[in-house]
């Protein structure tokens, strides 16, 4: 088995008792789980984690592990295609089989998505519409916008707000703006959160809050953040750019903590 044993065991809830599984484990006692992706260095980290959420698919085939098997196999099928056009002159086996791992994941993700035409789970419903431009599929997203499952949820509250950006970008500011406040202590929000806002502040002149969150992306080891237009615009209101510096160092150490609230609640 070509496949390493993997020293961060999986752990799977089934029938009321946790297992902890490796990905040797399930290729072990699930053979087809895994002898159709590759096999060799690249795209390690995607396949371990497609295999392990097509694994719990295949026992517990709900709605939400269909949606963490699609999200796994998206990820693993952008490395993929990038590996399966490298070219390994000494074992052509090897670009053939990342061929074969990408239509695998091509076929899969198929698969999902024409198991959950009808589904209610708003990860599914936006994929459904993002990758596939289904639109009764974000109606029914949109209709369960005040539910307890999207509210709680960073994730579908930046999904909300990559939509509300093009219809509504008052909205897409409060979704952003919640996306933080359910962001994890000690968890890297997706840098799009922060220029998403800065874009946003800046095209409505709030230049304020554009550079406090420029600041903070920059803080975060985001790169090429332009920032000197904000400034110079500061600077010519008379701002204080030390005591937004602060704040700036202050909100984001509340972000790192979990303890950031959104002052538009």
């Amino acid at each position: 088995m070509a496949f390493k044993r993997i020293t961060l065991a999986f752990a799977i809830l089934l029938t009321g008792c946790e297992e902890s599984l490796t990905v040797e484990d399930i290729c072990v006692q699930s053979p087809a789980i895994c002898n159709d992706l590759n096999q060799d260095s690249h795209c390690k980290a995607q396949r371990e984690r497609t295999i392990f959420s097509r694994h719990l698919e295949s026992l517990q085939p709900t709605d939400e592990h269909k949606y963490q098997l699609l999200k796994a196999f998206e990820h693993y099928n952008q490395c993929i295609a990038l590996a399966a056009n490298i070219q390994h002159i000494k074992l052509k086996s090897k670009t053939t089989a990342r061929r074969r791992a990408h239509l695998t994941s091509m076929r899969e993700m198929a698969r999902i998505y024409q198991q959950t035409k009808h589904t209610s789970h708003p990860g599914l419903l936006y994929y459904h519409w993002s990758r596939n431009n289904d639109e009764s599929a974000l109606t029914r997203l949109l209709a369960l916008e005040h539910t307890a499952e999207v509210e709680q949820s960073a994730e579908m509250q930046f999904y909300l707000a990559s939509y509300y950006i093009k219809v509504d970008e008052e909205k897409a500011i409060n979704f952003l703006y919640n996306t933080l406040a359910l962001n994890k202590a000690k968890h890297e929000p997706n840098p799009e959160i922060y220029m998403s806002l800065i874009s946003l502040f800046y095209k409505h002149q709030q230049y304020k809050h554009a550079y406090i969150f420029a600041k903070i992306a920059q803080l975060s080891g985001i790169e090429h953040i332009d920032i000197l237009l904000i400034e110079q615009q500061l600077i010519a209101q008379g701002k204080n750019l030390e005591s937004l510096d602060r704040l700036a160092e202050q909100t984001l150490q509340q972000i790192d903590q979990g303890k950031f609230i959104s002052p538009r609640k």
